[in-house]
């Protein structure tokens, strides 16, 4: 975690003085390691430290070439550092240091534009290269560091965090109706726009060069849909997996201070720490230590996973530190809303707030989680398998499947399944879609036509969202070539994915922690879309592949685990105070947003679920609420 910031006016009127000093001190909290400018004429660019690697400490930002013709500020760490470290010296660069930094700045020298095909891991960087005029801007494949823009046609302005920007005194105020809307409708569409007109994101994978002329766009990367593996067998798959598994966790734990973990005692967040205990002791791990937390509930049984995490400690004989959750007051959220002038956040989230208070104030500066493992390991109860393997005529395949589902699940259930996932997936569009309204209207249970979908929604908002439902498919990159390819196609499209992670990284900055994912890492995405469905659920086991991988690195009570905690008392504990404040207040003072009899509607259809149980419509509505506001707090 760090953070950058820059000021570039291409049209050539030199940057007032003490402007981006002015936006480094906005974000102080991301450089505990010191806070840097380089200023020169029309550019000024500055870089907030923290420093987290070994390599680090030979690192200084902004950091320029012989002759000051190139400038780099990166936010970022390189998780391929050893290879290319070879590939640079092997192409005759002088490598001045050993610093992540340097090897950005030399690989940018050398392959240029291209340079991004060489470089993995989480950064978000700038390069001013003063020989073209040009600002080179990257966010990582995942979009792990946060990287804000705007843009007039004359001025390029970049920070970390947006209220750096929006503190400039010509970037205008406008709030931006269609984030609104997705916000108040709990939808997410865009992942680009933010709150406020003419402040956007730079997306994931993308590379975007800027000059006089205006900024270009350029995806450099993006999974491959076609991608085959050459193995032949489960085991070969399993095996392959632990094998990346160990590697990915071994190259995000490199850090010269203790790395901590999240444990909540899940299969994902369990198997990150266990891996890494494993590296340790066989002395393969980059770090000087480890140290584990998870939060501590042991007053409510839906989320309560001591014993889980419990397993976990004794299973390795490591101490897990167990933190209970952060239930911070309406306060925080206000105060959170007012500095960062973007949504506070939720409660789920942060509930970890002191865990990772605590992990700092020990000594770490880096915390690695199991973030994405439901995602890219898990089947999402989704039996693609059978379509698959029906589609590919794999009949031994198939009836393996269908065998082990027997035994589990008892033979009922096993043709249910194959006809749900393995006949309707391949029927024409036009009858899956029957098929889908016929069960909706069945089985699944709706709001009152009183309320009816988004009806809280002032006509203008519901406009907004409309045209935001138009980006669902610019955000579809890519073709799939497998039916159990679609749901993770949806995955990489799905802006709220996004959101959580940005919200999430900056909770660990300003707790002054670095946040890393081994789970959401590129090459473990890569591995997950080209994995045969059959391998991610097997009778009742979910992330089957998972859960045979990691036989020597998890107790049995975690390998065995089937349930999810349930953080939904977060927010009942809130929402059951505030019905003045969701169908009066926020609706009296922004009525061109919420129709306030529909909400207060919506309050009291809530209040009845909560009354006899009916926790899967509650749900979604705590969402809307509490989406509602966090919107009203910034505005």
């Amino acid at each position: 975690m760090s953070g950058i910031a820059g000021i570039i006016h291409f049209d050539g009127k030199p940057v007032e003085p003490g402007l981006i000093e002015k936006m480094t001190s906005a974000m102080a909290h991301r450089g505990p390691d010191g806070v840097n400018h380089w200023v020169k004429g029309s550019v000024a660019l500055g870089q907030c430290m923290l420093r987290t690697t070994p390599e680090s400490l030979e690192e200084h930002q902004p950091l320029t070439n012989e002759d000051e013709s190139l400038v780099l500020v990166m936010d970022g760490r390189v998780d391929n550092w050893e290879e290319l470290r070879r590939e640079l010296l092997g192409r005759g660069a002088v490598l001045r240091n050993r610093a992540d930094a340097e090897l950005v700045l030399r690989a940018y020298e050398i392959w240029g534009r291209d340079c991004l095909a060489h470089i993995d891991g989480d950064f978000a960087l700038v390069i001013w290269d003063a020989r073209r005029r040009e600002a080179f801007c990257a966010r990582d494949r995942m979009g792990h560091k946060p990287f804000n823009y705007h843009w007039d046609g004359k001025t390029f302005v970049f920070a970390s965090e947006l209220h750096t920007i929006l503190a400039l005194p010509w970037v205008p105020e406008i709030p931006n109706e269609g984030m609104l809307a997705e916000f108040l409708a709990d939808e997410w569409y865009s992942k680009k726009e933010t709150f406020w007109k003419g402040i956007l994101r730079l997306v994931e994978s993308n590379q975007m060069e800027v000059d006089r002329d205006g900024l270009r766009m350029e995806r450099y990367w993006q999974p491959d849909f076609t991608q085959m593996l050459p193995f032949r067998s489960d085991v070969e798959y399993i095996e392959y997996y632990h094998m990346l598994f160990s590697d990915t966790v071994r190259r995000l734990s490199r850090s010269h201070q203790p790395v901590a973990f999240e444990v909540s005692g899940g299969l994902d967040s369990s198997a990150v720490f266990g891996m890494a205990e494993q590296l340790r002791c066989l002395q393969t791990l980059p770090a000087p230590g480890i140290q584990g937390y998870t939060l501590a509930f042991p007053n409510d049984k839906n989320a309560n996973e001591l014993e889980y995490s419990r397993a976990v400690s004794e299973y390795w004989n490591v101490e897990i530190c167990e933190v209970p959750p952060t239930v911070a007051p309406l306060s925080w959220y206000w105060d959170w809303a007012a500095f960062y002038r973007e949504f506070p956040g939720y409660p789920n989230g942060v509930m970890s707030w002191d865990l990772r208070r605590i992990a700092t104030n020990r000594g770490c500066k880096v915390l690695l989680g199991g973030s994405g493992g439901d995602e890219w390991v898990g089947s999402w109860k989704r039996r693609l398998y059978y379509a698959e393997e029906l589609v590919s005529r794999r009949w031994r395949n198939l009836s393996k499947c269908f065998t082990a589902d027997c035994h589990e699940a008892g033979i009922i259930k096993s043709i249910y399944w194959l006809i749900r996932f393995g006949v309707v997936p391949l029927l024409p569009l036009s009858m899956r879609q029957l098929i889908h309204l016929a069960f909706n209207n069945l089985y699944q249970d709706h709001m009152p036509a009183t309320i009816g979908k988004n009806s809280w929604l002032t006509p203008t908002l519901q406009q907004n969202l409309a045209k935001h439902q138009q980006i669902k498919k610019e955000n579809f990159a890519t073709s799939v070539s497998r039916v159990g390819q679609i749901h993770q196609q949806w995955l990489l499209a799905y802006a709220f994915i996004t959101l959580a992670a940005e919200l999430e990284e900056r909770l660990s900055a300003r707790g002054g922690l670095e946040l890393r994912h081994p789970m959401r890492a590129p090459q473990i995405v890569q591995f997950a879309i080209s994995t045969p469905e059959r391998l991610r659920i097997r009778g009742q086991t979910d992330k089957f592949m998972h859960v045979k991988a990691m036989q020597d690195i998890l107790p049995t009570k975690v390998l065995q685990r089937r349930t999810k905690a349930d953080f939904s008392i977060l927010f009942q504990e809130y929402l059951k105070h505030m019905d003045k404040e969701l169908t009066q207040h926020i609706p009296s003072r922004h009525p061109e947003w919420i129709v306030a009899d529909k909400m207060d509607a919506l309050y009291k259809y809530y209040q009845k679920c909560l009354a006899i149980g009916d926790l899967s419509n509650c749900g979604k509505i705590q969402w809307i609420f509490w989406n509602a506001l966090g919107c009203y707090m910034v505005f």
